[in-house]
């Protein structure tokens, strides 16, 4: 292998892809881009392709991929003890990332997380996305569901976005995990991070939780993504709470069409977002998952007629089971 036409390759593809801000301010209409996840483990690359396909006629502008940490299961062994392990079911976020960019030249955008990840691993994700051409980053927490408490030793992982924002801006500077000094990076990392227009569960209140984000985006977060929600008066006051703190950086409204009934009383468990009563009513009256998927089909184009007409800087969506409905959803907007 003639490893000088590999590296002249590498060079290329870094330089081509631009960073999400830039994509955003260089969009003539507002923006399209959507989230998946690996596929499960033994799966291949195709299923990914399969949603992409689906929807690169819409010109996304980038492509989240969200990253999963090991979860512990008791197993039974054959001598009737039982033993714990940990599992990954959806290994590949870095790998994944990196052939989106080469396949469709899209820009890919991974999540990084603290739960479930040591400050070790982190870096050595950091390493093989800079030798690979992926710069663009969403930090976040990340989940701590189905994660040991005992998982790492105490400071072996970040506990908050900051931490990993930190740890971020000394890579972008040459600055390893250990204190080391390395080469900088001619293309650093940036970042964007989450908001929620309803409040973070965990916070205490709106003040406390719009004091984080102020201070993600003072350590260099790009712009905000936020939760979905189905109430588009949660995103405007939402927005309009970031300004009155000088939050000024892009706040994307992230989008999910509602395709099966139950997600009526599991959305507002899991993710602690309220449907609306108008949406509610509809969605009772069902008989079918079909009928659920045309009616959130129906939601959710109104939501981004809306947010389109009030000049947001783009919309995105979440995938996950709802690929078909977000391609109809496409297919009307844009």
């Amino acid at each position: 292998m003639n490893f000088s036409y590999f590296f002249l390759y590498l060079s290329q593809i870094c330089e081509k892809y631009m960073k999400v801000i830039e994509l955003l301010k260089n969009s003539h209409k507002t923006a399209f881009s959507f989230e998946i996840l690996p596929p499960l483990k033994g799966n291949s690359f195709l299923k990914v392709c399969n949603i992409i396909d689906k929807l690169k006629e819409f010109d996304p502008k980038y492509i989240n991929i969200t990253t999963h940490h090991s979860e512990t299961i008791y197993r039974e062994t054959a001598d009737g003890r039982t033993e714990k392990v940990n599992i990954r079911k959806r290994p590949g976020t870095v790998a994944i990332a990196s052939a989106i960019q080469n396949r469709y030249g899209i820009t890919a955008v991974p999540h990084l997380i603290c739960k479930g990840f040591s400050k070790e691993e982190t870096e050595y994700a950091l390493i093989d996305l800079n030798f690979l051409g992926v710069s663009e980053l969403l930090l976040l927490r990340g989940d701590d569901k189905k994660l040991e408490s005992d998982a790492f030793p105490p400071g072996a992982s970040h506990e908050h976005t900051t931490d990993l924002i930190e740890q971020v801006n000394n890579f972008n500077h040459g600055i390893s995990v250990d204190g080391t000094s390395f080469e900088k990076m001619e293309t650093p990392f940036s970042y964007g991070v989450a908001c929620y227009p309803e409040k973070h569960e965990e916070a205490p209140d709106f003040e406390s939780d719009l004091a984080f984000l102020k201070q993600k985006i003072e350590m260099g977060a790009e712009y905000a993504v936020t939760q979905m929600f189905f109430d588009n008066r949660k995103y405007f006051d939402f927005v309009e709470r970031c300004r009155n703190e000088r939050i000024a950086v892009p706040i994307i409204p992230g989008i999910k069409p509602i395709v099966f009934q139950d997600q009526l009383t599991v959305l507002p468990q899991v993710f602690h977002t309220e449907i609306p009563e108008a949406l509610a009513a509809e969605l009772r009256k069902c008989k079918n998952d079909d009928e659920v998927k045309q009616v959130g089909v129906e939601w959710s184009v109104e939501q981004c007629r809306e947010l389109i007409r009030r000049g947001v800087p783009s919309l995105h969506f979440y995938t996950l089971m709802a690929t078909d409905s977000v391609r109809r959803i496409a297919e009307v907007i844009y």
